[in-house]
């Protein structure tokens, strides 16, 4: 059986992010006599390199309960640094915890995120099966059904938590500025017409301001969609009485950290 086939996702990002893979893709192109790490010679005699820092779980465990949005953000903030230090703890992803979720689920964070594929925000935040609601739509863009599916998230199944994730080079916000700037946003087919419409007051707010236009935009559209959400007759009244906590965060593409805006 290949080797990486016996790794879950997580592990194969640990060894992406500790520099293991080159190596044993170095191996297997055909160079007789590779250098190779000791972490990859582990790796291909079918056995998980040492990591630093505390030792995965011998089985899956179900995580601790939180009683409030600052302990759910911490614990989104702690998985974050683990896998940015490519330290995953191989959480929740077992049959014991599939079937422990099959029952009932219990998220502690709901999390609005962007469709970008490479912002995948269970992995992001190191947590498996059961553990976050995650809603995710171009830019963050809003229209009936995402802010239904976020108010189901914190009044159904009552997460204390409520994010709201940019990130670093938005697609979408990149799109609209281009739109904005050429004057081309009618000719946007079908409903990415929509999501030029909702997303350009962000670009709009930010324009002649210093620093990278992008970026600016992405940060303006975070505090945007915070500041609609709150508007919710189901969000609002939730956070206003101490049962929710909500939050703004940037995703960097290039170190994999989350920020708090």
């Amino acid at each position: 059986m290949p080797v990486w086939s016996r790794l879950s996702r997580r592990r194969i990002l640990g060894l992406l992010a500790g520099g293991a893979t080159g190596a044993v893709l170095t191996g297997c192109s055909g160079d007789a006599s590779p250098e190779v790490t000791p972490a990859a010679e582990q790796v291909a005699g079918g056995t998980l390199p040492p990591t630093t820092g505390p030792k995965p779980p011998a089985s899956p465990s179900a995580p601790s309960a939180v009683v409030d949005g600052n302990q759910a953000l911490r614990r989104l903030l702690d998985g974050n640094a683990r896998f940015v230090a490519g330290l995953d703890e191989e959480l929740d992803e077992g049959i014991a915890r599939r079937v422990a979720v099959s029952k009932a689920q219990h998220p502690f964070a709901t999390v609005l995120g962007c469709i970008d594929s490479r912002v995948p925000i269970e992995l992001i935040f190191d947590q498996g099966l059961g553990d976050l609601v995650v809603v995710r739509s171009a830019g963050e863009a809003l229209d009936h059904s995402v802010t239904g599916s976020v108010e189901f998230g914190v009044a159904e199944l009552h997460t204390p938590l409520l994010v709201v994730l940019g990130h670093q080079r938005c697609g979408a916000l990149d799109a609209t500025i281009k739109a904005l700037d050429s004057d081309q946003r009618t000719a946007e087919a079908g409903e990415l017409r929509h999501i030029v419409d909702t997303l350009a007051p962000a670009v709009r707010q930010v324009a002649g301001k210093p620093g990278d236009r992008l970026t600016n935009a992405v940060h303006a559209n975070v505090e945007l969609v915070l500041a609609k959400l709150r508007q919710s007759p189901v969000i609002g009244p939730l956070e206003k009485s101490g049962k929710l906590k909500l939050v703004g965060a940037y995703y960097e593409l290039d170190t994999g950290k989350v920020h708090v805006n």
